[in-house]
């Protein structure tokens, strides 16, 4: 494959979906194709499996309900989008599940990376940017916002094991995987300093 996958990580309220869009028109513009997506969704079947997520799930079930949504969104659109040499830009990607149902729920970890191998492939981001803010801060930008689901409405201290989680991620990836920018800073500040990481990143093929 000789596109670019970069995965855009994070807490509740962060600006994932801001960034990446910011990212993404100025990627356009210098006449790169640009797929931009996001978890749990990008495809039909995605975005009736995030409706199921709004439901109160057990863990498990909540795991696998992200799996499958990600296995159709690799299959359909992502890995086209790479071969045909594409960035694709993805809100959220594995690193969500390990931080959310492996770190903050509890699920045991070597099963859920077996379960996201099977489910991807073995496909990796050549970058995940984690957008790194105070759980609290994040919870109170998104007050009120119908679109979340379940675990979008969890407590603090859940929230707060999933920051950990990243944290521990980031800590556990390989140099030049991982980039943390703080997401308290003023948007246009994330923007450039998400800009510099991906414009200083080179390609690679897969």
């Amino acid at each position: 494959m000789s596109g670019r996958f970069i995965v855009f990580e994070g807490g509740e309220g962060a600006g994932k979906t801001t960034v990446a869009a910011a990212v993404g028109r100025r990627l356009a513009h210098l006449g790169h194709e640009v797929v931009l997506t996001r978890e749990p969704g990008g495809t039909p079947a995605g975005e009736r499996v995030r409706a199921l997520l709004h439901e109160n799930l057990v863990p498990w079930g909540e795991a696998f309900a992200f799996l499958v949504a990600r296995a159709q969104i690799v299959h359909e659109l992502i890995r086209p989008a790479l071969e045909r040499g594409a960035t694709v830009l993805c809100d959220r990607f594995a690193a969500s599940t390990m931080a959310y149902q492996g770190h903050a729920r509890g699920l045991d970890m070597a099963t859920l990376r077996a379960a996201n191998m099977a489910a991807t492939g073995g496909l990796e981001p050549e970058l995940t940017i984690w957008l790194d803010l105070d759980p609290a801060v994040g919870l109170a930008r998104k007050l009120g916002e119908a679109e979340s689901i379940r675990t979008g409405l969890e407590a603090v201290a859940f929230h707060e094991r999933v920051r950990d989680g990243y944290r521990r991620l980031m800590e556990e990836a390989a140099p030049g995987r991982w980039v943390r920018i703080n997401a308290a800073q003023p948007l246009v500040e994330v923007e450039m300093r998400a800009w510099e990481a991906i414009s200083g990143t080179r390609p690679r093929g897969g």
